[in-house]
């Protein structure tokens, strides 16, 4: 339980410090979306509205850092009683299989934050409820392998990475950031695709993909390669502080001992 505070805790403040950057990315990631800019959410929704989505963002990565911590912490102490040595891929193995359970378990608000973020003015619902209600269950899961396939390795990574640099006694805010850009750049593609699958029946001018493969082909055949990299400089200006923050915070409530 206190490691799923701490890991609760460690998301809400990492995440709500850089929503506009995430809007930004989830923005890029989905030109065809009407005024999905910077600038038109400004001039339509104020300021505010750059933080539009951080609400259902901070319910789901509550739970979801909390889980994902806890049981980082969990499966390494499982995989520290095995024949594996090699602390990098013990690292590896204990993010990947907390990030799998995390991402399985709130994987709707995951879902609901992404159709917040892409709406204007309350266009489409008002808020986390309204989308349950108007959207089936199933629809929520849309995506949830390719999240899965994605954010297994992107949490180990990150992890292997942190543990790694941390060891060396770097700059913890640092360190929490460059694992975030280390393993973002080699699960990138993965997280625009669940963001295009997530959104299917959001709005007309979103583009219809019949799963994983038909959207791969679909991206690749419409906007070519660099397609699948839509919204990664945003991405990485994003994730730096809020890796950093987010591991800074868990060792510093750690140390706390809340």
């Amino acid at each position: 339980m206190e490691n799923i505070i701490i890991g609760g805790l460690s998301g809400m403040i990492s995440r709500t410090a850089t929503a506009p950057l995430e809007l930004v990315k989830i923005q890029q990631q989905n030109k065809f979306v009407p005024y999905s800019n910077v600038k038109d959410v400004i001039r339509k929704e104020g300021l505010r509205g750059l933080w539009k989505g951080n609400l259902s963002n901070c319910v789901r990565i509550f739970p979801q850092m909390g889980i994902n911590y806890g049981m980082y912490n969990i499966a390494k102490n499982i995989i520290d009683k095995t024949s594996i040595k090699n602390d990098n891929l013990k690292n590896f193995l204990s993010g990947s299989m907390a990030g799998t359970i995390a991402m399985t378990a709130v994987y709707p608000l995951e879902n609901i934050r992404s159709r917040l973020s892409l709406q204007t003015n309350k266009n489409h619902y008002s808020g986390i409820v309204d989308v349950f209600k108007k959207t089936p269950l199933r629809t929520l899961y849309y995506g949830l392998r390719m999240s899965i396939y994605g954010y297994t390795p992107y949490n180990g990574l990150s992890f292997m990475f942190y543990e790694n640099m941390k060891k060396r006694e770097y700059n913890k805010l640092v360190s929490g950031g460059l694992a975030g850009v280390f393993a973002v750049s080699f699960t990138y593609p993965t997280d625009l695709i669940r963001r295009r699958l997530q959104i299917q029946g959001l709005d007309p001018s979103v583009p219809k993909y019949n799963g994983i493969v038909d959207c791969v082909k679909k991206i690749y055949k419409y906007e070519g390669i660099r397609g699948f990299y839509r919204g990664l400089i945003p991405c990485y200006i994003k994730i730096f502080p809020s890796l950093g923050i987010q591991f800074y915070m868990l060792d510093f409530f750690t140390h706390l001992n809340v």
